[in-house]
């Protein structure tokens, strides 16, 4: 039996805590997608007509300069929400949202999430934490980029990211992200992320497959992360 638009919501991110009956309209307008791996959901932009809401899959959200260079700048998997930016001010699209694999979504139409929030002041309120909360995250990876050296920026993404999107098992919490995709997130070449990368497995902190990265040691990536290179880290 597939799971009702009202459960998703439940346990999506963005609509979390909010009062059933708040829940039970958003659904009532919520539409199901379903798109296949590879699929471009919108561009960067396009108008910004839906917010998107994630049931099963992974989404890509990428950001292009007009150069020709990407910025990778999430992953969004079940429960987390995406194009809410564009959704609630009308602009275009700031970034491009990809399918990694066959993904299934639920999208409200921007009309239609305004007048939500236009009738249920405390679904404004709610959106407006939710909101502040990103921005605080936001200004996290600014201060990061600003002041950390990359080894503890590298550390500090892959702790965030898996512990939105991480897969815990007895090997430790696996994050299906490809070295090139971890590159582009920092702003950094490839080749530099994988020396990083291959030196932490050699200490044992982190396992590699193709397009996985294992976290198996969290507390050195942790400490690593708030600045503190171990010794003979370069």
């Amino acid at each position: 039996m597939p799971i009702t638009a009202t459960a998703v919501l439940r346990q999506n991110q963005l609509m979390r805590g909010l009062a059933d009956d708040t829940l039970a309209r958003i659904a009532a307008v919520a539409v199901r997608r379903t798109v296949p791996r590879g699929a471009v959901v919108f561009r960067q932009g396009d108008p910004g007509d839906a917010l998107y809401a994630v049931v099963a899959g992974r989404i890509r959200i990428g950001a292009q300069h007009a150069d020709g260079r990407e910025v990778f700048l999430s992953v969004m998997g079940p429960g987390d929400s995406f194009g809410e930016i564009a959704a609630i001010d009308g602009q275009t699209r700031t970034a491009t949202a990809t399918a990694l694999e066959p993904s299934t979504l639920l999208l409200v139409h921007r009309g239609d999430l305004r007048a939500l929030i236009a009738r249920d002041p405390n679904l404004a309120q709610h959106l407006l934490g939710v909101f502040c909360q990103r921005i605080r995250w936001t200004s996290d990876l600014v201060e990061e980029s600003a002041f950390l050296e990359l080894p503890a920026r590298l550390a500090s993404r892959l702790l965030r990211l898996a512990a939105g999107h991480g897969r815990t098992g007895a090997d430790g919490t696996a994050l299906h992200l490809s070295q090139a995709d971890l590159a582009a997130f920092l702003g950094a070449s490839r080749q530099v992320v994988n020396q990083h990368l291959q030196s932490w497995r050699a200490r044992g902190w982190i396992a590699l497959a193709r397009g996985v990265v294992v976290l198996r040691d969290r507390a050195a990536l942790h400490a690593l992360a708030r600045g503190a290179p171990p010794a003979a880290e370069s």
